[in-house]
């Protein structure tokens, strides 16, 4: 009768979260199952085929290993352990394919973010409302992950935090860096200023009109820094029928153009100045 195939436990993060050594193949996976690391201890065997393993996985990126291994040493396993759990989730409720990376980067942030949070050194998101309108999916599950943090470490999560977590949420899923994710959150954060700037009022941020327009603006500015072209039949008309909202979202594309030193064409102002139009209008029935 053969043997059966066994793991060898390397580390316990939590009852549901451990990391083990496939000896035979060199290989380092990590398990995830409600209870396999209850009782458990460093050196132990768990078998190949145990009923309770739920979820396996390595890192294939011999750098994001390397990262892996460095950042378990200085990460408090905990905070390694519910790391593991959200990623679980993440590719339950949104997509099973994300970053890699996100192993890393998501248990240095929550690990950080709980020192500072114990020390009373909370950081403002300056771009919360427009994170939880351009990624309502992500803000929702980093809504539960902020919980989860909260019941294990017994602290209290802010909402400003859990802008932070969608945005390594996003960055897993989309494969777009945060630092990246950052960059067009602040730039439709500037955008939306200069359109209240220019119109003299602040715009209604709970309204449709306002979500539409944003969410225009981040598929927008992902078309510009992709160079995907597109057409736009009303443009000519547009400029007759809008020419306000034509040239503010001419002001509009000038900036996003100096940002990403890309250049925006008439066709996509065009789109841009329709959402406008449609926010004015929009105003000017509240006013009425």
């Amino acid at each position: 009768m053969a043997e059966q195939r066994k793991f060898v436990i390397g580390r316990i993060f939590n009852n549901n979260v451990i990391l083990v050594h496939d000896l035979p193949k060199n290989q380092e996976f990590i398990l995830l199952g409600k209870g396999i690391g209850f009782g458990q201890k460093v050196d132990g065997e768990i078998d190949y085929d145990d009923t309770r393993i739920e979820k396996k996985f390595r890192l294939e990126q011999e750098h994001h290993l390397r990262q892996y291994e460095s950042m378990i040493k200085q990460v408090d396993q905990a905070v390694i352990g519910i790391s593991e759990e959200i990623i679980s989730l993440i590719t339950q409720e949104i997509s099973p394919d994300i970053n890699e990376h996100v192993h890393v980067a998501l248990p240095d942030h929550i690990n950080f973010a709980i020192h500072r949070l114990r020390n009373g050194l909370e950081i403002v998101n300056p771009f919360l409302l427009e994170i939880q309108t351009l990624f309502a999916k992500e803000y929702a599950l980093a809504q539960r992950a902020a919980k989860m943090i909260e019941e294990q470490f017994q602290i209290d999560v802010p909402e400003s935090e859990v802008g932070f977590l969608t945005l390594h949420i996003h960055s897993a899923v989309s494969y777009i860096p945060v630092a990246k994710a950052v960059q067009v959150t602040n730039m439709i954060s500037d955008l939306v200023a200069k359109v209240e700037q220019a119109i003299g009022r602040r715009l209604d941020k709970d309204s449709v009109e306002y979500v539409r327009f944003i969410l225009h603006l981040r598929h927008a500015i992902e078309r510009i820094r992709n160079k995907t072209s597109i057409s736009n039949p009303l443009l000519d008309q547009i400029k007759i029928t809008m020419p306000e909202s034509f040239a503010l979202a001419t002001k509009l594309a000038k900036q996003i153009a100096e940002k990403l030193e890309i250049h925006v064409s008439e066709e996509e102002s065009a789109y841009t100045a329709l959402h406008i139009f449609r926010l004015a209008q929009q105003m000017e029935r509240n006013q009425e």
